[in-house]
């Protein structure tokens, strides 16, 4: 699913506008980012929890050459799901 066609399905649910469920689904994304990045994590109830987790960094290997490369430390976000999500997917 893109986000065009969430945003479609969410304004068809939710009966509004394409502009106003494109404004939500906005709104919701910079809020969970800025809360990921004040505090580190997420949860919600029944959904799932957002986290972030730091990635030590390690050796890797470029496919086309085989040489060994060095792929730096960094911040990813981590996404479990929660068991009202885990069971409508089953």
């Amino acid at each position: 699913m893109t986000k065009a066609e969430l945003i479609a399905f969410m304004a068809d649910e939710a009966d509004v506008t394409k502009a106003a469920a494109a404004a939500a689904l906005q709104a919701y994304m910079d809020a969970v980012a800025k809360e990921l990045k004040k505090n580190g994590k997420l949860g919600l109830v029944g959904f799932g929890t957002f986290s972030v987790v730091k990635r030590k960094a390690r050796e890797g290997r470029n496919p086309q050459t085989g040489k060994t490369i060095k792929i730096p430390a960094k911040k990813v976000v981590k996404f479990k799901a929660g068991k009202g999500l885990s069971d409508k997917v089953k």
